[in-house]
């Protein structure tokens, strides 16, 4: 039984949803072997590719000819795979895995904590978020990024505190799960803004920005962690592309227009498949 929250919309896209052994996290299929030589890539909604027919992962399978599996999640962070032993175990046995960057405001932390599959959902509060904020009430949230906003604009000052937090724990987290995938691994920054130490609110609609809250600083100390950090923002062309070619109802356009649409996706496949061949023959020879 597939629960509420874990459902995946139906679009008129065939997303063939599936899970991997014990891992209670829904997939975009269909749902591939894992006894045979494959590449995974993990991340959140931009790797499972909503509202693309075809999103990266899918399109470097077509240029490498090697099965890719994609374990992306919708609306996912570090917190939906780190504690998920089967797909950490599958990531590991991989011949390479990709890790898109995801934001920092997904993981359970000092502060709140996340629903562990959904990580875009608000749970709770701790103690020390309410001593900071003590005239907030906690219970009007369900999900996370309007907390946060609202704790922003109530107190920027404040916020810092938050900010720090969030880091420090994504940073710690990040480590853990490179850790158990091994040294197999290729970072992809797969975002409209370069990476940069910029201040995260300097940016237009900064609590909208992705990966939120991750600077260059953050994503250098993962290198020693990595086999290569993969830098893939899409050129203006790309972007202005909007939602051509993706495939949306009506109800959800506006939801779709913040997304990184086809082309986009076309881009960084190109970015990628040259460094996974180069690392796949040196790792055959």
């Amino acid at each position: 039984m597939i629960m509420k929250h874990e459902a995946i919309d139906s679009t008129g896209l065939s997303y063939a949803p599936c899970r991997y052994g014990m891992s209670r996290i829904l997939f975009r299929g269909p749902r591939r072997r894992l006894d045979e030589p494959y590449i995974a890539f993990l991340g959140g909604t931009e790797t499972f590719g909503k509202f693309i027919d075809k999103p990266f992962p899918a399109l470097v399978e077509a240029e490498i000819g090697q099965t890719c599996v994609n374990f992306g999640c919708v609306n996912g962070g570090v917190d939906a795979f780190v504690n998920d032993t089967t797909i950490m175990a599958a990531c590991h046995d991989a011949d390479m895995t990709v890790v898109q960057v995801m934001g920092a405001n997904y993981l359970s932390n000092r502060f709140y904590s996340v629903h562990p599959r959904r990580n875009d959902r608000f749970l709770r509060a701790s103690t020390v978020l309410q001593a900071i904020y003590t005239e907030v009430d906690f219970s009007d949230f369900t999900f996370t990024r309007h907390m946060l906003g609202a704790l922003h604009t109530m107190s920027p000052e404040r916020f810092d505190i938050v900010v720090s937090e969030v880091r420090a724990a994504w940073i710690a987290r990040m480590k853990n799960m490179l850790r158990q995938i091994g040294p197999k691994a290729v970072l992809l920054w797969f975002s409209r803004h370069e990476m940069s130490d910029q201040d995260w609110d300097s940016y237009e609609a900064p609590l909208r920005t992705d990966p939120l809250f991750i600077t260059k600083s953050m994503i250098d100390q993962l290198r020693p962690f990595v086999h290569e950090i993969v830098e893939a923002v899409p050129s203006d062309a790309a972007v202005s592309q909007g939602t051509r070619g993706m495939i949306v109802p009506q109800m959800q356009v506006k939801a779709a227009a913040g997304m990184l649409g086809v082309t986009c996706h076309n881009e960084t496949s190109h970015r990628l498949t040259p460094v996974l061949q180069r690392l796949l023959s040196q790792a055959a020879a």
